[in-house]
């Protein structure tokens, strides 16, 4: 697997991803998971970071140490949430550490935000779209999960509007990564989802969609949110996107489309530097 816009890093079995203005900010710790390095089996082989989709809590918590010990983050500092594909945004302080790995998850959240540091916020993701978010000069970070549903509803937009308006985060300073995800190549939809896309009106659609005939498209999901993140502010240069295909790379990157189901989850992790 090679990527002209991201990092691919390996150590001791495990390969991860970096994102190059993440690690260039000097403020924040990160790394984003493959399917490489952990000691999960069968359809998770072999970095599975799910909870609940079958695998054994000890695998997945013995990859999250292996996944934490490399970015060098501290696994009680973790914050996970129960994504369901919605546009809920949770601000989390060092009270909320160890939930979701420790204690229950928080339910129906789909992205995450804090200006402490030594909290570490975690999404997954197994072809749907990683948004990652640091203000350098304010010190918050974020962390949304963008499914086709969650970018129709903007939740990247919505999460560059509470860092602004919660946080005092202005959009000039404010880095933001997209993730590896499904790519138009692979990402047939039907009607219903562009009708839902068709609702934002400052999107190019024809830059998004491919028509396919008979109500199909192929979805650039990763397109979609650049361009979310462009109207919402972001500058283009404070952005690092993805030239990863989930679905391509399904040997080293978990993908719901390419295994119909059958397979583990990635994480994104960010935490602010002490």
């Amino acid at each position: 697997m090679k990527s002209k816009t991201l990092c691919i890093n390996k150590s001791r079995g495990l390969e991860y991803i970096t994102f190059p203005k993440l690690t260039a900010s000097g403020v924040v710790r990160h790394i984003f998971s493959t399917r490489i390095g952990g000691v999960s089996t069968g359809r998770y082989e072999s970095m599975n970071l799910s909870f609940t989709n079958g695998d054994s809590r000890e695998n997945v918590l013995k990859n999250y140490e292996i996944l934490c010990k490399a970015a060098e983050i501290d696994i009680s500092h973790l914050v996970l949430s129960r994504q369901t594909h919605t546009d809920n945004i949770k601000s989390v302080t060092a009270k909320d550490c160890g939930t979701g790995i420790f204690k229950p998850s928080f339910n129906d959240i789909d992205g995450l935000i804090t200006d402490e540091p030594n909290v570490a916020l975690v999404t997954q993701y197994a072809d749907c779209t990683p948004l990652l978010f640091c203000d350098v000069k304010k010190r918050i970070i974020a962390s949304s999960h963008a499914g086709w549903r969650g970018t129709a509803k903007q939740i990247g937009r919505k999460t560059v509007e509470k860092m602004v308006n919660d946080y005092g985060c202005n959009t000039y300073d404010i880095i933001a990564c997209i993730g590896p995800c499904i790519g138009r190549c692979c990402y047939e939809v039907d009607e219903p989802v562009y009708n839902e896309f068709i609702k934002i009106p400052y999107l190019k659609l024809d830059s998004i969609f491919i028509p396919k005939g008979n109500g199909k498209y192929m979805l650039d999901n990763a397109e979609a949110n650049r361009q979310i993140l462009i109207y919402s502010g972001i500058k283009e240069d404070n952005m690092d996107i993805s030239d990863l295909c989930t679905c391509c790379e399904s040997k080293e990157l978990h993908s719901h489309r390419a295994t119909h189901g059958e397979r583990g989850n990635m994480a994104a992790i960010i935490e602010l530097k002490g």
